[in-house]
């Protein structure tokens, strides 16, 4: 990991085995963070961050004034998050099946029948995030399992009130937090390292950190990010 500074604005960059630049900035610090394939060059990255700053310098104000604590009700113009990015929601009451869908990078459109209820507004949300979380973990997890040696045979999805994920070491099993679709992706990524380097080191001793360690190295700061 390394910086640049583009006006006076630090942003990190990490390389990694993926298709395409990926931007996120982190709800705890406002840190902009760049995920960055290695057939990229230093050149290409910074004339993506440079097309980002507007994009970056509204985010980061949103986030300044976002009330952690901010009970949902799950009506237009409340904000809510996506793989670690505020977006506005647009409610959108019409006699058709609900649906979410996301309308630009700023606006969730939120397609509900008349007068339904917070709760039932929550859950037709709650979906939404299970079913983005669905086509982005199974790349993670392959790639990993590649990269350690290891092979789970399930994963899925539930909503945990103290963990962010667990792993079942005698079936092979992880389970993931619903409330990381609301994360930036690395968090999640970090979420399915850890669990997967429970197959070759059951507790959290320094063998389990440098397992950590040798597969990505800033995992501190995703922890940190997590409050874990």
């Amino acid at each position: 990991m390394y910086k640049i500074k583009i006006n006076n604005m630090f942003i990190d960059v990490i390389r990694k085995d993926i298709k395409h630049i990926r931007l996120a900035v982190y709800p705890s610090n406002s840190r902009v963070l760049i995920s960055a394939p290695f057939y990229v060059n230093d050149k290409q990255i910074l004339s993506f961050a440079t097309s980002k700053l507007s994009w970056i310098k509204r985010h980061r104000q949103k986030f300044k004034e976002l009330k952690s604590d901010q009970e949902l009700y799950f009506v237009s113009n409340e904000q809510h998050f996506f793989f670690g990015q505020p977006y506005l929601l647009d409610v959108v009451e019409q006699n058709e099946v609900p649906k979410v869908i996301l309308k630009n990078e700023n606006c969730i459109g939120l397609f509900v029948r008349p007068n339904t209820i917070v709760e039932k507004r929550q859950s037709i949300m709650n979906e939404w995030y299970r079913s983005e979380l669905k086509k982005v973990i199974p790349p993670i997890i392959e790639s990993y399992e590649n990269q350690i040696g290891v092979k789970i045979n399930d994963w899925r999805i539930k909503r945990m009130k103290t963990r962010w994920g667990s792993c079942n070491i005698r079936a092979k099993r992880i389970w993931i937090n619903l409330e990381l679709a609301k994360k930036p992706i690395i968090c999640l990524e970090y979420v399915i390292l850890h669990e997967l380097i429970h197959l070759i080191e059951r507790y959290h001793n320094s063998n389990f950190k440098a397992h950590i360690e040798k597969y990505m190295p800033q995992w501190k700061f995703f922890k940190k990010e997590l409050k874990l």
